[in-house]
């Protein structure tokens, strides 16, 4: 008599050996391509500050202000965006977000005036702030978890690479042309985006109605508005204007903090803060944070110094910084894949431990280092920095119950704007006060500005062992909350 056949067993096993095949959901991929248009212009006006000076009869400081404004609407706004992701659907959010950014871009092309150009960057940063934290929320809504790893490292390409290369982007443009060549550029690709999207986007997860608190949103624009506000004031002004800014975005933060702690007692907060009771996404987002820190105040100081001491033109400085932010958005599916494998730690470790090593490394740049060894040190640094943000951004969020995806990615976007802009403020007061005191013992302005170029990526590496720290508190993997995306 032949033995029965356990047909179950069969078809487990044979489904183990067949290799799964594994695509990134249109909707994530639509979405990462906008995310990445609009993310782009944060910074990609760094290079146009002396054709805007030129143009508009500005000085130096009010020309910077179309970078600072970005960031400042950027903080100011995205705090709203988890409660709003949740009250309307994916493609009206797409849609309000795109539409805005393109009206923005068509403003700034033919704005007349440079108060124009301002207010056409706060109507870009508009849209920009809510790309971002829906970009995030979907994936983690219709990507399951063994796969989040992949898609995030995709998402790396819009949030960590693109802001990388801005400046080089703008470098190119501006050879061939005027600072409005920027936005000519970026408008028919953000059209044609948009279009695309509008097409092929579904809605993810209900919509679900609830008041909105009038007090939050004003307190949480003001709050973080005035602390990043302040914080793009060190250095230009001394010491007490900048302090008092800060100290009112202090006091109106925590106000708002209040606020959202009484509201979850009933009504749906604005940004919901029980995502911090969640261990692995608080410790996420402190290790983002201290690693934005490094990374966006390490990114202005490079071309500084290759502009102002060695006499880069802005399309060398772009050329040259350019193979670095490529190498990290390349970079981000593979460190993603091997997350899904291996987990959160064995990434974040040796990758946060790379960054402080070659931030130390950069801390001995001088006068006549050659371009060669700036290069690699610079790539170098972005592939470490690939490994820590693509694994802590999926870890992190995967801490969560669906139903705070939105608040998460909202409050990992504010963290992420924040701490930029502290990590920028601390390099440049670090690397002004020892440059002004070299230069007042004697030194020459070449030997002071080095001097001091050597102090701030120092303080970047310091930063950088709280990212060491918190990466050896991480666990590899964590189990997904109910109501989670299934496996496939």
């Amino acid at each position: 008599m032949p033995a029965p056949t356990d047909t179950g067993n069969q078809a487990v096993f044979e489904e183990e050996l067949t290799p799964r095949v594994v695509r990134t959901p249109l909707v994530v991929k639509l979405l990462v391509a906008a995310t990445f248009v609009v993310i782009l212009n944060e910074t990609i006006m760094v290079n146009a500050v002396p054709r805007l000076m030129d143009d508009f009869s500005v000085t130096e400081r009010s020309a910077q202000w179309l970078s600072t404004i970005f960031m400042l609407t950027m903080a100011a706004v995205i705090p709203v965006t988890g409660w709003l992701l949740q009250r309307i659907t994916t493609r009206a959010a797409y849609a309000a977000a795109m539409t805005t950014f393109s009206i923005g871009t068509l403003l700034a092309a033919l704005a007349p005036t440079f108060e124009i150009l301002l207010a056409a960057r706060v109507v870009q940063a508009g849209g920009t702030a809510v790309m971002m934290p829906l970009l995030m929320t979907t994936l983690m809504t219709v990507v399951a978890a063994e796969d989040r790893g992949r898609v995030m490292g995709q998402v790396t390409l819009a949030m960590s690479c693109a802001p990388a290369m801005g400046p080089a982007v703008s470098g190119v443009l501006l050879h061939f042309g005027s600072w409005r060549l920027i936005f000519v550029a970026v408008l028919p690709i953000a059209v044609v985006v948009s279009v695309l999207g509008m097409r092929q986007l579904e809605n993810v997860g209900e919509p679900k109605v609830s008041p909105i608190s009038w007090l939050s949103v004003v307190l949480a624009a003001g709050g973080f508005g005035s602390f990043v506000f302040g914080l793009s004031k060190v250095g230009a002004t001394g010491w007490q204007q900048p302090t008092f800014i800060i100290g009112l975005g202090v006091l109106l933060i925590a106000a708002f903090v209040l606020q959202q702690i009484r509201l979850q007692r009933g009504d749906g907060p604005l940004l919901d803060l029980r995502t911090l009771r969640h261990r692995n996404f608080t410790m996420s987002l402190v290790l983002m944070a201290a690693g934005f820190m490094a990374f966006l105040g390490s990114m202005l100081l490079l071309p500084l110094y290759l502009q102002n001491l060695r006499g880069l033109t802005e399309l060398q400085t772009g050329l040259l910084v350019m193979p670095g932010g490529l190498a990290m958005g390349l970079l981000g599916p593979q460190v993603g894949k091997v997350y899904d494998r291996i987990g959160a730690r064995p990434l974040v470790v040796p990758g946060s431990i790379g960054m402080v090593a070659l931030l130390f490394a950069m801390s001995r740049i001088d006068v006549d280092t050659h371009y060669a060894l700036i290069l690699g040190m610079h790539v170098a640094l972005m592939v470490t920095l690939a490994m820590v943000f693509t694994p802590v951004f999926t870890i992190g969020l995967a801490d969560l119950p669906p139903a705070l995806y939105s608040h998460g990615s909202s409050l990992l976007g504010t963290v992420q704007q924040v701490s930029g802009a502290v990590g920028t403020a601390l390099l440049i007061v670090v690397m002004d006060t020892r440059s002004q005191h070299l230069a007042d013992v004697g030194s020459s302005a070449a030997d002071a500005f080095v001097g001091g170029l050597q102090w701030a990526f120092a303080a970047g590496a310091v930063i950088g062992i709280v990212v060491v720290a918190m990466g050896l508190l991480l666990p590899s993997r964590v189990d997904a909350p109910e109501g989670a995306p299934a496996g496939h």
